[in-house]
């Protein structure tokens, strides 16, 4: 069984940094892109960055450049979102998902559907 499981969430005060780790498992991720997306209450989810398949190129919302990274461990099968400067309005369900062969810039176009999702890790920034 494929899983993508997100973890990492919890409070954080505005301006500070927190972690998102996405661990893969039930098949190898190398020929796949993987990204970051959110999900705030009463709003769709939006996304928020992903690398490329290639590993090569990273893509970033506009919301979130400067602020988040992302990074990966293939050993591991995990992606991580490095988050920083965080403000209230980051306060949402993050989620990662993977689809193959597909850029970073890809990941971010929603007529791109993906091949897989995890459930989600709760990210909430006070004021």
């Amino acid at each position: 069984q494929v899983q993508l499981v997100e973890s990492g969430g919890g409070l954080v005060q505005a301006g500070g940094s927190l972690r998102l780790s996405c661990a893969g498992s039930g098949r190898s991720f190398s020929n796949y892109a993987m990204g970051w997306f959110r999900q705030a209450p009463g709003k769709e989810r939006e996304f928020v960055g992903a690398i490329s398949w290639t590993g090569t190129s990273l893509y970033y919302a506009d919301s979130v450049k400067g602020r988040f990274t992302i990074s990966t461990d293939n050993a591991k099968n995990t992606v991580y979102l490095q988050m920083g400067s965080l403000k209230p309005e980051d306060t949402a369900v993050y989620y990662c998902a993977a689809r193959r062969l597909l850029t970073a810039q890809a990941m971010g176009d929603t007529t791109n559907s993906m091949d897989y999702w995890g459930k989600g890790t709760l990210v909430t920034v006070s004021s």
